[in-house]
């Protein structure tokens, strides 16, 4: 499935890495990073809109969706691996600068290049995660059972590849149906596409969030220590997830971003599909 009106190239932004990425529009360009278990068609209604007066990237990441997926290595899929990848892209699309969102797996990759190219990225939004270390800080006992897919996929390389390989379509479908609080939102032709490209993808899929809880724990703790801070305009759109978890949501976020707007929603964790309108309101929204 391809996004209606957008045109389709296949980007290289590393040694034998190529990213699928759709691009439409004229203006200020604005990259759109998808989360798990989707593609960039998760942006669907948010990007057509958006492209009406600028011009929207929306690449499917490393690993994920018709991107390539190389081989772990160790830092392969390290966020700060990731978001080199998107400054490449744009990059390598005529746009030294540019605004980002992310959602979920995206938002983190986002918060990273946010970090490492300050000086590319003007403004940036965040949907529905908290960056790495505190999204481990926030999970303590029963209640972290609702983060168990961060566990699995964290153990050593073998069992969690076997494990979700065995029956991916019931894996990747307990979080669209677990996560998502109008089904309707993500039709069977949606869904189809994002079980599919899952299902092709569990090793790199795996490795990505095996990162997580390894080599950007790493990135994040030597960033935390330096002091570094998000210097752009950050806009973060969270369910409450401080009150479900036990945490001050606004605090935790403002420690990495001191210009913030943290706006908490009540649709589910699929926002930019089942409530687009909101997310366009918010993004378009970001201070320039």
């Amino acid at each position: 499935m391809q996004l209606e009106g957008f045109d389709y190239q296949r980007v290289p932004v590393a040694d034998g890495v190529s990213l699928n990425v759709a691009v439409a529009g004229t203006g200020d360009p604005v990259v759109l990073l998808h989360g798990f278990p989707q593609t960039h068609l998760m942006w669907r209604h948010v990007a057509a809109d958006l492209a009406t007066d600028h011009t929207v990237i929306c690449p499917d990441l490393r690993g994920y969706g018709d991107s390539d997926k190389p081989a772990d290595t160790g830092r392969t899929y390290a966020k700060r691996t990731m978001a080199a990848d998107v400054v490449a892209a744009a990059r390598a699309l005529g746009h030294e600068r540019f605004a980002l969102a992310g959602h979920d797996r995206g938002a983190l990759v986002a918060i990273r290049a946010g970090l490492d190219h300050p000086d590319a990225v003007t403004r940036l939004a965040s949907l529905d995660v908290l960056p790495t270390l505190d999204m481990w800080d926030v999970l303590h006992g029963v209640r972290a059972s609702v983060a168990f897919h961060l566990y699995l996929m964290a153990q050593p390389p073998g069992l969690p590849e076997t494990m979700i390989a065995a029956a991916p379509d019931a894996f990747f479908g307990h979080f669209l149906d677990l996560w998502v609080r109008d089904p309707a939102a993500i039709p069977p032709d949606v869904r189809a596409e994002y079980l599919r490209a899952s299902r092709a993808a569990v090793p790199s899929i795996v490795a990505d969030y095996r990162a997580s809880a390894g080599v950007d724990v790493a990135d994040d703790t030597e960033s935390r220590a330096a002091g570094a801070t998000l210097r752009m305009p950050v806009t973060v759109l969270a369910q409450d997830w401080g009150a479900a978890l036990g945490y001050d949501a606004e605090a935790v976020w403002r420690a990495w971003a001191p210009d913030l707007t943290h706006v908490t929603v009540t649709c589910g964790h699929f926002m930019a599909e089942e409530a687009p309108a909101e997310v366009l309101k918010h993004l378009r929204g970001m201070p320039a």
